[in-house]
């Protein structure tokens, strides 16, 4: 593995809009804060529908998005598109301005479907599968997390797009360091560092 990466949830709360005065996430914002200061300057956000919260958490720790924030906005139309699934690496000449990224913050969460309270309220599969996760990113398995049944995860209600490429970037062995590993409101929430 050439950069670190490391993995939060796509959580609503945390974005200055779900503010309020008194913050119903304390110790998972405490986690992804110092999670996303371990990436370095220049992180790139790797996320389905919580990217905008990777994109909040990457600003607020005082870092840049890599490359969107680093680019002009007539040229950053051109990254959007994802290589062959995988995270996005801009072209040589970007790189020659730019840098490549310290850093991958990747953004996906376990189901949403733990109990009767949960968003999703509750499906007997939601546990079993948040538990295959935890063996997969913890381990880490980076074949397993690239093969994840993203339909059963769409099922339960699992923001997981980004596990195949979190996958992608792994390597067996790679150092693990779980700060956060939690289900308030029903939903499966982790935050982990890879090195």
């Amino acid at each position: 593995m050439s950069r670190p990466v490391a993995l939060v949830p796509g959580v609503p709360a945390l974005l200055p809009e779900h503010a309020s005065l008194e913050d119903p996430v304390v110790d998972l914002r405490a986690a992804c804060r110092a999670a996303v200061t371990g990436l370095g300057p220049r992180i790139q956000v790797v996320g389905g529908a919580g990217a905008r919260v990777g994109h909040h958490l990457v600003r607020d720790a005082g870092a840049v998005v890599w490359p969107h924030d680093l680019v002009p906005a007539e040229r950053a139309v051109d990254l959007d598109l994802p290589v062959d699934g995988g995270p996005l690496w801009c072209g040589t000449d970007v790189l020659d301005e730019i840098g490549p990224p310290s850093g991958v913050l990747v953004v996906a969460n376990g189901s949403a479907k733990r109990t009767e309270k949960a968003p999703g309220h509750f499906d007997e599969r939601a546990e079993p599968f948040d538990e295959l996760l935890r063996e997969l990113l913890v381990g880490p398995d980076p074949a397993a997390l690239r093969a994840v049944d993203l339909e059963l995860a769409e099922e339960l209600w699992a923001d997981a797009e980004a596990l195949p490429v979190l996958g992608s970037l792994l390597r067996p062995g790679t150092e693990v360091d779980v700060t956060y590993d939690g289900a308030p409101y029903g939903v499966q929430y982790w935050v982990i560092s890879y090195r």
